[in-house]
Order: C-alpha cells, then sequence, then structure tokens
C-alpha cells in the first residue's frame, strides 16, 4: 500500500517513517512547553530518539493498517516539520467516522498553516478513505482551536464533563463535527 503524500500551497504533509523520527522529535522538544497545555502528559523519555522512532513506527504501521492517518506537515524549503494533523480511531462499516486532532508549531502559529493542513487532510479522509464523519474536540479555554474549527465548517454538537486527561488533569471539551458534505 502506497502512503499519502499530499502537497499544499505551503506544506508537505506526509506519514513519517522510522528513519525520519527525528524530525519529529526536533518538533516535539521545541515545541514542548506551547503544546503541552492541549496534550496528554510526556514523560521524559517521550523526548528520545529511541521512543520517537518506536512511536513513529507504530504511527506509519497504523496508517497501513488502516487505522490511523497521522500526518506530519513539512516545510518544503526547510524539510522542518511544522504542524501535526492526525485522523484517530478509524472506524470503517457504518459509521465511517474518526477523530482529528492537530498540532502547529509556535513558530508557525497564527499564519493559517492549522487552516490549510486540516483542509488538505480532511479532503483526502472524506474523498480518499471515504469517511462520512469527522469529530474535533477542543478545551472551552482554546479559542484558537474554537475559530479553526468553525472556519472549516465543522459543527458544534455537545459538551463533555471531565472528557479527557490534558497534561494530567481531567479536561471537559466542546463536541464538534463535519459530515461530508458529498454523502449528507
Amino acid at each position: 500500500m502506497t502512503l499519502p503524500i499530499i502537497t499544499t500551497k505551503r506544506t508537505i504533509l506526509k506519514i513519517l517513517t522510522s528513519n525520519e523520527a527525528s524530525m519529529r522529535l526536533a518538533f516535539e522538544i521545541e515545541n514542548k512547553a506551547h503544546l503541552s497545555p492541549w496534550g496528554p502528559a510526556q514523560s521524559e523519555d517521550f523526548y528520545t530518539l529511541p521512543a520517537m522512532q518506536e512511536r513513529t513506527e507504530k504511527m506509519h504501521q497504523a496508517a497501513l493498517d488502516g487505522s490511523t492517518v497521522y500526518f506530519s506537515a513539512i516545510d518544503p524549503v526547510t524539510q522542518k516539520m511544522m504542524a501535526t494533523c492526525s485522523f484517530t480511531n478509524i472506524i470503517k462499516g457504518a459509521f465511517l467516522a474518526c477523530h482529528l486532532g492537530y498540532g502547529v508549531a509556535k513558530s508557525h502559529e497564527g499564519q493559517g498553516f492549522m487552516q490549510e493542513i486540516v483542509e488538505a487532510g480532511i479532503q483526502y479522509m472524506f474523498d480518499e478513505v471515504g469517511l462520512h464523519r469527522i469529530m474535533a474536540n477542543h478545551q472551552p479555554s482554546n479559542l484558537r482551536s474554537e475559530k479553526l474549527l468553525k472556519k472549516i465548517g465543522f459543527e458544534r454538537e455537545g459538551y463533555a464533563k471531565s472528557y479527557l486527561k490534558i497534561n494530567g488533569k481531567w479536561e471537559d471539551m466542546v463536541l464538534n463535527a463535519l459530515v461530508n458534505p458529498k454523502q449528507q
């Protein structure tokens, strides 16, 4: 199976191999403080090359299995990783849905990269994978994510108390979804 490589206006989206784990590790280390309020707490082992190689290999295998598509957005000029865009918990059959997650480097925040990357990923998941529904949740305090999801067309569907353990604490989440407009 050939895994996707998507070229956007300013980035290249691809699924990294374990040989490219150092690129992912550099992104995670450089953005540790920036991204930690929005993600699970990580041990110090997470920020080592062997751990990142293992994690990257698992993500690559999950893409081959069809259970997750974890895109890394690469700057075509510098060849540095600038963002992530993941489609996880892919369910086929009658559901045809998944969860969306994303994160952008502090150095690229506020420049429209996340919208460009997420829209390209969604188009791939709808058109190529054939999904019907993509769900995305955000913390009530994450106004940037709320604005991004609204701009892309996600609709708020609810509010979940104590939904995800983020940075060591159970957090409430706003539940959002986008339905494939070609399948309504």
